[in-house]
């Protein structure tokens, strides 16, 4: 297939960019969309470049962007100001249990919801996805009472049990097992397969790309949390990343430290979640079309 052919499978042809109001309209858009990047990048960028200057050219005015003096010792002073390593491990430990009760949990509900004969299928999956309109603010203190009477605060439960009932994940999940053909559970019924066995060795290996999707939601979701653990958590020593930065870095509880390094912590807590999302970003986009989740 030639050039020429392949310029034509646009939905703008290079006839339509003879046409003046259909060029100008199209570097118009091309603009707006740099500009919005700009405006995404910027403040990563600005965060990265001062993590390396020193604290006079941080205030230097007018401000550059780009260090006169590439001062690589912020990061350790980072390191010793806060320990990451630990807060990320908490983070990580926070992310692995909420993920394994998410995928058993809410797997086997839409599994159910999808391939099981259950009675009143259709208000269970209703009631499930009206769940999505209720803001998470209103049921944040019915949680928090719960688990008090549990005796779970403090504890990594307080975050591994909310998990359980994600209605978006229900939603992400079942669409995906719809799109499954049933005569492959059929089959495996007439074999003898139980119900949780085609859920374990057949609905599972099938849907590693939706399974995908929800290890980086769960993992962005972790990554951020602050706000539940700082109402759930009260041990210092159990604080996910997100909150000890919070308390310890930006919040002004400790005034003693500089503000670049402050940066440098910044930019070592942003270096997860971008690796993640760099590696693994194909898997989103193709785990939601899978779906046909549309936002």
């Amino acid at each position: 297939m030639d050039k020429e052919s392949l310029r034509e499978r646009g939905i703008l042809s290079h006839f339509d960019f003879r046409r003046k109001t259909v060029w100008a309209g199209y570097s118009v858009m091309i603009v707006l969309l740099a500009a919005l990047s700009a405006t995404m990048i910027y403040p990563f960028l600005v965060t990265i470049f001062n993590a390396f200057k020193t604290r006079e050219d941080i205030y230097t005015f007018p401000p550059t962007l780009w260090p006169k003096e590439w001062v690589w010792s912020n990061l350790g002073e980072g390191f010793q100001f806060i320990d990451l390593s630990r807060y990320m491990l908490n983070t990580f430990a926070i992310y692995a249990g909420s993920t394994l009760v998410a995928v058993v949990c809410i797997g086997l509900a839409a599994f159910s919801l999808s391939h099981l004969h259950i009675p009143f299928r259709k208000g269970f999956t209703l009631f499930f996805m009206c769940t999505l309109m209720i803001p998470s603010a209103t049921y944040m203190i019915p949680n928090y009472l719960n688990l008090q009477e549990l005796g779970l605060l403090n504890t990594y439960w307080a975050f591994w049990l909310p998990s359980a009932a994600n209605a978006f994940w229900i939603l992400l999940l079942k669409s995906f097992f719809d799109g499954i053909h049933k005569e492959l559970f059929e089959a495996a019924r007439m074999d003898g397969a139980s119900e949780l066995r085609c859920f374990l060795q057949m609905a599972l290996p099938l849907s590693y790309p939706i399974l995908a999707t929800i290890l980086i939601f769960g993992f962005t979701a972790a990554w951020n949390e602050w706000f539940w653990a700082g109402l759930v958590i009260s041990s210092p020593d159990k604080y996910p990343i997100a909150t000890a930065v919070y308390k310890y870095v930006l919040s002004g509880e400790s005034n003693n430290i500089q503000v670049n390094v402050k940066f440098a912590i910044l930019t070592l807590v942003m270096v997860p979640p971008l690796l993640m999302f760099a590696f693994l970003q194909k898997y989103i986009i193709r785990g939601v079309n899978l779906s046909s989740v549309k936002g």
